[in-house]
C-alpha cells in the first residue's frame, strides 16, 4: 500500500515538474516571438521614415538574437532558481544509496526477529 502512495507521490512529483517546464517554454516561445516582431516592425518603420530600404530591418532582426538569447537565459534563470529540491536525497546520490541500504537492513532485521 505504501509503494502504491510513493509511486502516486512521484509521479504528481514529475508530473509538477513537466508542467514547469511547459510553461517555461511557452514563456521563452512568446518573448522570442514579441522581440522578433518588435525588431521587424520597428527596422520596417525607421526604413520607411529614412528611405533605406531594407538596412534597418536587417540590423534590427539581426540584432534581436543576441538580446532574444540573453532574455531567454534570464527567464530559465529565474525559474530554475524557484525549484527547490523536494528532499535531501535528490542532492546528494551518496545519502540515496544510504537510504535504500538502510531499508534493505530493516527488512532483514524484521524477517529474523
Amino acid at each position: 500500500m505504501s509503494q502504491t502512495k510513493k509511486k502516486e507521490g512521484k509521479n504528481r512529483s514529475q508530473y509538477t515538474k513537466n508542467l514547469a517546464l511547459a510553461a517555461v517554454a511557452g514563456q521563452v516561445g512568446c518573448v522570442t516571438l514579441i522581440i522578433v516582431i518588435v525588431a521587424l516592425i520597428a527596422g520596417l518603420w525607421l526604413d520607411n521614415r529614412l528611405d533605406t530600404r531594407p538596412i534597418f530591418m536587417v540590423i534590427f532582426l539581426i540584432g534581436s538574437v543576441p538580446l532574444t538569447v540573453v532574455v531567454m537565459l534570464l527567464i530559465v534563470k529565474s525559474v530554475t532558481a524557484r525549484i527547490k529540491p523536494s528532499s535531501v536525497s535528490q542532492l546528494d546520490p551518496k545519502n540515496e544509496l544510504e537510504h535504500s541500504q538502510e531499508e534493505t537492513n530493516r527488512g532483514t532485521d524484521e524477517r529474523t526477529t
